[in-house]
């Protein structure tokens, strides 16, 4: 069979392996299959690619431009993803393990699409937090928004995951409007190699959003700067070589790293033998050792349970790892494949044994195991391992030495004081779990280990059925930890898209500040609306285009009709000593929803029309009590307009409330769906 030549792609060109080429195995049968790598690329021409074609093309487009293309990638993804399992069998990966990295990848995708379309403007610039009052009468303001920065984004990624660890990157990085050069590990970078070509051939991308390097970098990060960002993810002692590049320091680059982890399960002492939770604390652990084979940076590491259990946990877990079916990953009956490479086995084993100085090997010989349908000694296979350590407190090799493979090590603990102190041995995970029916227990674990640790997981017999799983980081939350897992927080929704973003603070009058962020502020000067805007298009109006309507009197009549109509009679509406009484009113008082209801009177259009729909109102404030005799205006102004499908959008419309001296007695923000066109 002929050697697959990995290639790079390169300020818009395909580049095939040259010198430099580095040799890929099959995991599985050991034969060299592909190579890869070339050191003449030329980075100074990549990096300007990125920057003047992809960066510039990016920006341009809207957030929800950008959701959109989301979308579409990963639509088109799915539609190749038969392709992209039969190349990466050769990876040791089995068709379980294809559902978390390629089809994870295309569904982190989507995840980040959708969100991008509810929680970001249909605009170029997000608005971080609220408008700040930085004058008495309001007229000089301050707000922070985020722009896209306008380097590149330089990914360096590991070899377990070759499509969710481009993806899982990727998705926020573009929907910033951020360019992206991605450099998987050559050991399965013909697998990202593929889908880096669908993406690219599907013509969604713009030309210069994405480049490909298969193989070594070269000097490219000493070409970057302030601008830039580089987001790592791989072993401590890589990551720490990286971040001390004296070029990215002088620069001040921005550097993201998930790093090493030694990833903690504690079992709640309420989970005995016979519990719900028992039997899901052995599948998680088993599960959690044998899927990937281990190579997940959010395996579990240490196994942590009450002393008194530490015999019953290693018997369960032990009885399933001697049932699970290593062999070729293509075969139905398979529940592991191979690692990744011979050298990775070789590292998984020398690791192995440097934790057997503190600990003693309770399950799996390497020396001795089955493999069905594949040589064991061409492959890079190996057996889950389990390990007991008897004295976690004098151990140190179980807490610092991570076998990045299907190796984990039982330990027991005195109470849940002594379980939090073991887990935050690990210096700092991704990710530790508690599986308990107490949720006291979890409490307290999560309150001692939170700082440690990027994730807590907990589970229990009410969310079994529908938890995802200790390893299973998702697009919507955190992944990252502090210490040894190096610090990084890669996706957590839109907090992800934001380090790909300059947030800065603007100051300026209500009008500056609502140019920019392209969303109305009160102070802004009016538009006078040429009509009423309940009778124009989605397209049609303008923001800031405002309507006043009004007055009304509200009388004790309409007061005590709502109150009977509606069936609340709170003292406050209906018993006016009892409300002299209470310190926010003058006596009997109008209720705010009656207020609510009377405005909507006010400035309602009732014909038929573009409003589609009211959906709800947001920052409701009643901020003056109405009584009895006093009149009722209201303002409605445009505030934001966001697009959501080809036939409507979502009007927000600022809505004041006044009496008849001018003061402001409610305010809110009305949202609706309008059509497009009249």
């Amino acid at each position: 069979m002929s050697l697959l030549d990995v290639k790079s792609y390169a300020a818009g060109q395909w580049i095939a392996p040259g010198s430099g080429a580095r040799e890929i195995a099959d995991a599985v049968t050991g034969a060299v299959m592909a190579r890869a790598g070339n050191d003449a690329l030329d980075v100074s021409a990549m990096l300007d690619f990125a920057r003047t074609k992809g960066g510039t093309a990016l920006r341009a487009m809207s957030f929800h431009d950008r959701a959109r293309m989301l979308k579409a990638l990963g639509q088109m993804l799915s539609q190749h993803k038969p392709a992209l399992y039969e190349l990466s069998f050769a990876t040791g990966a089995t068709a379980r393990d294809h559902l978390l990295d390629i089809d994870g990848g295309i569904a982190t995708l989507l995840v980040y699409a959708s969100k991008g379309r509810r929680e970001l403007p249909d605009g170029h610039v997000y608005l971080d937090g609220e408008v700040e009052q930085l004058s008495r009468s309001g007229q000089f303001l301050g707000q922070h928004i985020c722009t896209p920065l306008q380097g590149v984004a330089v990914h360096i990624n590991a070899f377990n995951f070759p499509v969710w660890g481009m993806l899982e990157k990727l998705a926020p990085t573009l929907l910033a409007g951020v360019p992206a050069i991605v450099k998987p590990a050559t050991a399965t970078c013909y697998v990202t190699e593929l889908a880096v070509l669908l993406m690219l051939e599907s013509g969604i991308l713009p030309e210069g959003a994405l480049q490909l390097v298969s193989g070594g970098l070269g000097d490219m990060l000493d070409h970057l700067g302030a601008q830039d960002v580089v987001s790592f993810t791989g072993s401590a002692d890589t990551a720490l070589k990286l971040r001390s590049n004296p070029h990215l320091l002088s620069r001040s680059v921005r550097f993201v790293a998930e790093q090493d982890s030694l990833n903690a399960s504690i079992l709640g002492p309420d989970a005995v033998p016979g519990t719900p939770e028992f039997d899901l604390f052995i599948k998680e652990a088993h599960r959690e050792m044998t899927v990937k084979a281990g190579q997940k940076c959010t395996a579990i590491r240490r196994i942590i349970a009450p002393q008194a259990q530490v015999d019953a946990v290693i018997e369960a877990l032990s009885a399933r790892l001697k049932g699970t079916v290593i062999g070729d990953p293509r075969a139905d009956a398979t529940r592991m494949g191979a690692l990744v490479s011979a050298g990775q086995r070789r590292d998984v084993l020398a690791k192995a044994a440097l934790i057997a100085q503190e600990a003693q090997r309770v399950c799996g010989d390497p020396d001795a195991f089955d493999v069905q349908g594949a040589d064991p000694a061409k492959g890079a296979f190996v057996p889950p391992m389990l390990f007991h350590c008897a004295d976690p407190d004098a151990a140190q090799r179980v807490h610092d030495t991570e076998a990045f493979g299907p190796v984990s090590t039982v330990m027991g603990y005195r109470d849940l004081d002594h379980a939090v102190a073991l887990a935050n041995r690990g210096g700092g995970s991704l990710v530790a779990s508690v599986i308990t029916h107490d949720p006291q227990v979890a409490r307290t674990i999560a309150l001692g280990a939170a700082a440690w640790h990027g994730r807590i997981y907990i589970n229990d017999r009410d969310s079994m059925a529908e938890a995802t799983g200790h390893g299973a980081p998702l697009p919507h939350l955190v992944h990252g930890g502090p210490g040894r897992a190096g610090g990084g927080e890669e996706m957590g929704g839109v907090r992800g898209v934001m380090h790909y973003m300059q947030r800065t603070a603007v100051q300026g009058s209500p009008a500056m500040l609502s140019a920019i962020g392209g969303r109305w502020i009160p102070g802004t000067p009016e538009r006078k609306a040429p009509a009423h805007p309940f009778t124009r298009g989605f397209d049609a109006l303008e923001i800031g285009e405002t309507i006043h309507a009004g007055p009304r009197v509200i009388t004790l009549e309409d007061i005590e009709h709502f109150a009977a109509f509606t069936g609340d009679t709170f003292y406050a509406h209906m018993d006016d000593e009892a409300a002299k009484r209470n310190p926010f009113f003058p006596g009997r008082v109008a209720h705010g929803y009656l207020l609510l209801s009377f405005a909507a009177g006010l400035f309602v259009e009732p014909n038929e029309g573009p409003v589609l729909a009211n959906t709800g109102l947001d920052g409701l404030r009643f901020m003056k009590p109405v009584v009895a005799g006093d009149s009722l205006n209201v303002r409605l102004t445009v505030k934001q307009k966001t697009r959501r499908t080809d036939e409507y959008g979502e009007v927000r419309w600022h809505v004041t409330l006044t009496n008849q001296d001018a003061e402001t007695v409610a305010e809110y923000e009305l949202l609706t769906m309008n059509a497009y066109r009249v």
